[in-house]
């Protein structure tokens, strides 16, 4: 991220100017940086700027060349979004050249200048560097990031030759002396196969190619061989280079993910990224004679080049949130680019429903799968354990870090799990939650899931974010029992032999005659929107105090322990390093981290971390969403807008809460 000192700059094109979302967000990261877009005739200090060599880059070029005026040329960053901008999604980040532009080598660009320059000799910049390059690939990350990750892969061990589009400006002034030639791309195809006589050579196409968006250099009649196949479909980049055993591009960015996929790829252009040591140059740069190391080279590419922009903060940012943000995105995007069909959904939910699952395809609400229509292709989903139709089916319940409210008040959540294998707290059968905690932490896991932890703890930030009473508390060892909805499906299916609240408070008792025990109703029980409300006086045959609307995040850092059959508090207590008894089998039980009575599944028997249990828990297993901007954003973002407050409310879902609450005893009907 680099600010720029407040300037007017000119421009004269609807790239800039216009009222499409790009230009937009173009301006919006322009002003952000202190760069202010205007219309009219600049002096000879002032500023033009165009969009590198685009066609219409001509009329600012000519109002500098009358008027002395020095000439910006900005671009896409090299992360821009999920789809190509001609599908008008607005870019994530942009490249502002003062001196020219990256994909031009006929004169140095800032990039390069920097690249060749910069000491690079800062352990933390390569640091960040390192994790980043392993992050990229980690996630799939790449500058049109809505890759598929159920397209088909050839079997490893091909050749890999990189398409472009014919007539992009990479292409038109990617050489010293002018455009690359289009038949480079022939030559470099007869070279792949000199290099690898008999060996399968992989075509890949451009995104925008297959979209049917632009043309490339290669199409079937390239295909004179049985060996060469012609690659359209859209998976992950990195797979692609993952199986590939060497790689062959012009002056694509593929090429550029190569390096950090640990090839060193042949280059037939002259790209920003070659000449430094790392590319197979077939065209030798006259300038760049500077030995880079990848991370050195990711350094000044991803690092300090670009200006990134974060939509959901509205303000410019490190490459680390963009990564986090186009994590959401790519999330989202492909666990519902196919669709649901959501069944026997509550018609108070379905609103939130379709802002989590349906921003790219609309779900589609019914009472039951449909044989003859274009739900076939759809898969299931329903709420919690409810039936499910045969086949595939994807079951929804509400994340760890829901709201600041309860759910049965009708809250809108924050966060939603949808678990294509199973439910966290039904041990009855296997989880993706389970199947996430058996995985190793990604690069820079650790780090990410301790500051996460953190901000949790400094927000004191909770499931429902209730705030409430801090009344004192008696000397001793204290005990915090919180209860639970008695009738709740973590009670019903993970419980055990104590299923009640008074069956609980009478086993702690036992265990803990001498101690303080501290008893917390259910915020739902106390609000009187769900049965099993326990009497204080029978409560008080075994605690010593009953806490009712006392503030959850408070109580925590002032117990010693906390005994529960399933409830979320006791990962909330783990959070916050206080020692946890379960008496059941919830979702947290059975790793390792805490003292478990019950009967919980043989089946968990990794032992991750707490840093890796919050990263599986937090991080990998719901899905949050910006209720300001609507988008799809990483927790760090929900714990920010759940700390701050300024949440959207839902006047109508008060109302029908209220509604509700007269019907506690019928909660099958609401929820």
């Amino acid at each position: 991220m680099r600010a720029l000192g407040p300037q007017d700059i000119h421009a004269y094109s609807g790239g800039f100017l216009g009222p499409r979302p790009a230009a937009r967000r173009i301006r919006k990261i322009m002003g952000l940086a202190g760069l202010r877009v205007r219309v009219g005739w600049p002096d000879s200090t002032g500023i033009v700027a165009v969009w590198g060599h685009a066609p219409r880059a001509a009329r600012g070029e000519g109002v500098a060349l009358r008027t002395g005026a020095s000439l910006m040329r900005i671009e896409d960053a090299f992360l821009r979004s999920l789809f190509p901008g001609r599908m008008g999604e607005p870019p994530l980040g942009l490249l502002i050249d003062r001196s020219g532009v990256h994909y031009d080598p006929s004169r140095p660009s800032d990039l390069e200048t920097l690249l060749a320059t910069h000491p690079f000799d800062d352990h933390a910049l390569i640091e960040r560097a390192r994790r980043g390059m392993a992050r990229m690939k980690a996630i799939g990350l790449c500058k049109y990031a809505a890759r598929d990750p159920d397209a088909d892969l050839p079997p490893p061990g091909y050749v890999l030759v990189v398409d472009q589009v014919r007539d992009d400006a990479a292409l038109r002034h990617g050489g010293l002396s002018g455009g690359v030639p289009a038949h480079m791309f022939r030559e470099m195809l007869v070279q792949a196969q000199l290099d690898h006589p008999g060996a399968r050579i992989i075509i890949k196409t451009h995104p925008e190619t297959a979209r049917g968006l632009r043309r490339g250099y290669f199409g079937p009649q390239d295909c004179t061989s049985p060996n060469i196949t012609l690659l359209d479909g859209a998976p992950s980049g990195w797979a692609l280079l993952d199986g590939a055993i060497a790689v062959y591009t012009v002056s694509s960015q593929l090429g550029f993910e190569a390096i950090f996929a640990g090839h060193k790829p042949h280059v037939f252009g002259l790209p920003f990224y070659a000449g430094w040591g790392l590319t197979q140059d077939q065209t030798p740069h006259p300038r760049r004679r500077r030995i880079l190391t990848r991370a050195q080279l990711f350094a000044g590419a991803m690092l300090l080049y670009p200006t990134w922009y974060d939509p959901c903060r509205d303000r410019l940012c490190q490459f680390e949130d963009v990564a986090d943000h186009l994590e959401a995105l790519i999330r989202a995007w492909r666990e519902d680019h196919r669709g649901y069909v959501a069944l026997n959904m509550r018609l108070w939910k379905r609103p939130h429903l379709q802002a989590f699952f349906g921003r790219w395809t609309r779900l589609r609400f019914a009472r039951q799968i449909s044989r003859h229509n274009e739900n076939t292709t759809r898969r299931a989903m329903v709420w919690g354990t409810a039936p499910a139709p045969d086949g595939p089916v994807t079951r929804v319940e509400d994340g760890f870090l829901r709201s600041r409210g309860l759910g049965a008040e009708l809250t809108p959540p924050l966060s939603l799990i949808a678990d294509d294998m199973g439910l966290y707290y039904d041990p009855r059968t296997p989880s993706r939650l389970e199947y996430l905690l058996s995985r190793p932490l990604p690069a820079g896991g650790e780090t990410r899931a301790l500051n996460l932890i953190a901000a949790i703890r400094n927000a004191a930030i909770s499931k429902y974010n209730l705030k409430g009473t801090t009344p004192p508390l008696p000397e001793g060892h204290r005990i915090l029992v919180p209860g639970q909805v008695e009738d709740d499906a973590s009670i019903r299916f993970g419980a055990g032999r104590i299923a009640t609240n008074l069956a609980l408070l009478r086993e702690v008792r036992a265990h803990n005659p001498d101690a303080v025990i501290v008893y917390k109703p259910h915020p739902d029980v106390e609000a009187g929107l769900r049965p099993g409300a326990l009497p204080a006086d029978t409560a008080l045959q075994f605690a010593d105090l009953v806490l009712g609307r006392a503030d959850p995040a408070w109580l925590l850092d002032q117990v010693q322990d906390v005994w529960t059959m399933t409830s979320t508090f006791g990962f909330e207590a783990l959070l916050r390093g206080v020692p946890v008894t379960t008496t059941g089998a919830p979702f947290y039980a059975g790793w390792g981290l805490t003292r478990d009575l019950g009967d919980v599944p043989e089946r968990r028997r990794a032992r991750p971390t707490l840093a890796a249990f919050v990263h599986a828990t937090l991080i990998d297993y719901p899905r949050y969403i910006d209720p300001l901007t609507g988008l799809p954003c990483p927790p760090e973002l929900a714990v920010e807008r759940l700390q701050g407050g300024g949440l959207p409310k839902a006047p109508a879902l008060r109302m029908l809460a209220k509604l509700q609450g007269l019907l506690a005893s019928r909660a099958h009907l609401w929820r």
